[in-house]
């Protein structure tokens, strides 16, 4: 018999949706609005010219609007190079369902390992393009996998296999990544702590994660059609990417023993039960929740409700905001310290970037005269917001580094 949730677990399981996301990032734009946060006002004037900007970058892109979703399959391309087409077409396996396992095999470490990276690193592939940043760690976590670092069948190379990844040490990293003393990676050894959570968690969950060739990531991907079979709803992958995947995350607030994963506490935000003060993200899982979308599709399951996810509160979106001066600090001087994930000045950012995206996402959808199902969230945020964000960066900073400094353990973003 199935036990019967508390009203503790029952808010806590609420908390790890893109819906509460949503709706508690636009309560503390609100909150803003009324001028009652304490680090950040909304020009609201300078809204139509984000979007505009956004536009340029758009237009710059995808001439014919062809936009792809915002997902970890568009850095497996940097440099003109789709490496996971190609691997495609190396690969052996038999039937659609065994290609997508290979698929989350891939993509869930993938973005697990994708927090910034830091303005110093680079890493140089095999036709020689040398990448930074999120296209860096793609291609560098592609190329572990393609070689079968995540894999204990060397017969048998591209999977990840729990045990492998619980085992997976920091050196590992350091040669998988090209760490050295003159290229260093922020939180390699975070990095690393993650992927041994992941293998823990596939161990601990064979019901989840097991099939006959043993415990992976990959296994998800038939507890999703198992649950769902010829159709999901975006969110409830997120769910179940949150529900499954919560504990791997460095122990931060939990609810019902049910971990919360990237949720975090302002004292603004009131509610009147237990959830009172907190404020959830969710950023790298529903950032992974995009990039599973596609491997879920090709295999043809049918994913929707993708606006239900929410865009993504980041160095790149939020930084489009605070440089083209949407987003003011209410002290100018604090765009040059040093912030902590947990700080009010952070959190405030975070939650204003979702609730700011959703505002832009509808403006460049009136200026290109396309709606939400032609333009979803995700085609805004690839097309779009991201690429907007590391463009005036570029423009405003010869690292192309984002405005604000934040203290990274290479868990959040």
């Amino acid at each position: 018999m199935q036990a019967v949730a508390t009203p503790r677990e029952d808010q806590a399981l609420a908390l790890l949706s893109a819906h509460a996301v949503r709706q508690r990032a636009h309560r503390m734009r609100e909150l803003c609005e009324a001028g009652r946060l304490q680090h950040w006002r909304i020009d609201v004037g300078r809204l139509d010219l984000v979007a505009d900007y956004i536009c340029e970058t758009i237009w710059d892109n995808y001439p014919l609007l062809n936009i792809p979703f915002h997902a970890r399959w568009r850095h497996f391309a940097a440099g003109g190079h789709d490496r996971w087409a190609a691997l495609q077409a190396k690969a052996r396996w038999k039937g659609v369902a065994e290609k997508a396992r290979a698929a989350f095999d891939l993509v869930i470490p993938s973005v697990l390992l994708d927090a910034g990276a830091g303005a110093d690193w680079r890493y140089r592939d095999a036709h020689g393009s040398v990448l930074s940043r999120s296209e860096g760690l793609a291609v560098a976590s592609l190329d572990m996998f393609a070689a079968g670092a995540f894999s204990s069948d060397w017969r048998d190379p591209l999977r990840a296999d729990a045990q492998r990844l619980r085992d997976m040490s920091a050196d590992d990293l350091r040669r998988g990544f090209q760490v050295s003393a003159s290229n260093p990676l922020v939180g390699l050894e975070s990095r690393a702590a993650l992927l041994n959570a992941l293998g823990r968690v596939c161990l601990d969950s064979p019901s989840v994660f097991a099939r006959e060739d043993g415990a992976r990531p990959g296994g998800l991907f038939d507890h999703l059609v198992a649950e769902n079979n010829k159709s999901i709803a975006a969110d409830a992958v997120l769910h179940a990417v949150l529900r499954h995947f919560g504990s791997i995350w460095p122990s931060r607030l939990s609810l019902g023993a049910i971990p919360l994963g990237d949720t975090w506490r302002h004292p603004a935000l009131q509610s009147d039960d237990e959830t009172n003060g907190l404020i959830p993200f969710h950023k790298l899982s529903q950032w992974l929740t995009y990039s599973l979308i596609e491997p879920l599709q090709a295999a043809g399951i049918e994913v929707a409700d993708i606006d239900a996810l929410t865009g993504l509160p980041e160095y790149r979106n939020g930084g489009l905001f605070a440089d083209l001066g949407a987003l003011v600090p209410n002290d100018p001087s604090a765009l040059e310290l040093t912030h902590n994930v947990d700080s009010l000045f952070i959190i405030e950012w975070r939650a204003l970037t979702v609730a700011l995206l959703d505002d832009v996402a509808d403006r460049v959808r009136a200026w290109l005269e396309l709606d939400s199902a032609r333009l979803p969230l995700a085609c805004v945020l690839e097309g779009g917001t991201w690429s907007a964000g590391r463009r005036i960066a570029r423009q405003k900073r010869a690292d192309g580094s984002p405005p604000l400094k934040i203290i990274s353990d290479g868990t959040v973003f």
